[in-house]
Order: C-alpha cells, then structure tokens, then sequence
C-alpha cells in the first residue's frame, strides 16, 4: 500500500465522518470540520472521556464539608468555542435538544449553563454516532 493509498482512504474517513457529524441539526461546516481537526478521539473514547476533552464537563469544587458550584474548564478552547455557537443553533434547531433546553429553562437555570449542557449533549451525540458509523435521525433505532 502506498502513501496515496493511505492519504485517499484517510480522506474519505474523514469525509464519510463529517457526514455523520453534519447530519445532526445544529452542526454546521465549520462545526463538523472542527470537531474531526481537534478530535481525533472522537468515537474512539467514552462520553465523560469526549466531554472533558471539549472542556464541557463538569468539576467539582467542593472540600471537606463545602460544596462549591461545579464549573467547565480546561479542554480544547478553541473547539469549545465553536461548540458553544453550534449548541445556540442546535437550542433552536434540533428537536430533542430544543426540548431538553426548554426543560432546563423551566427548572430555572441560568442561560449559560443551558448552553453548557447542550453543548455537552451535542459533542457526546457526535461522539455516539461517529462510534456507532451512523446518520442522526428523529426517531430511535
């Protein structure tokens, strides 16, 4: 097998994997070509492994007997920050999503943490159907 052979089959890895990606409402282009250049663990690694990646996944900050307020950090900045555009869109535009925002909404929780956890949910959907080597539908296999 040569160079041009291994090249041509990455590509279209990559472009049967944007695919997948793509095919779910709210990830765009940029989003899809994001999350296959600064993931390459993406179907590879478990959900809380993908979300701590993404710099999405809650941490504690609790000792002894506090309990201080979980909070995101470190993970891949920049990609967090094209997630969290993606999960404004995905809010809106992907029905389940939109209606598991709607329900955090109702309990009361404030903008960015609603954005925070569809931005978590979206990156372990990507992660699930990348995994799986299937399209984003509506109903459930």
């Amino acid at each position: 097998m040569n160079l041009a052979t291994v090249f041509v089959m990455a590509h279209d890895m990559l472009n049967h994997k944007q695919k997948i990606v793509r095919s779910i409402p709210g990830i765009g282009p940029v989003m899809g070509w994001m999350l296959l250049a600064h993931m390459p663990e993406l179907g590879k690694v478990g959900d809380k492994q993908i979300a701590a990646l993404a710099g999405v996944a809650p941490f504690a900050h609790d000792s002894g007997k506090t309990n201080g307020k979980r909070f995101v950090q470190m993970g891949r900045r920049a990609l967090r920050n094209v997630l969290y555009q993606a999960a404004l869109v995905a809010s809106h535009h992907n029905p389940d999503l939109k209606a598991f925002a709607q329900r955090l909404k109702d309990k009361g929780k404030a903008h960015k943490l609603v954005i925070t956890a569809v931005a978590r949910k979206l990156i372990i959907l990507a992660n699930s159907l990348v995994r799986q080597n299937r399209m984003w539908t509506t109903t459930r296999p």
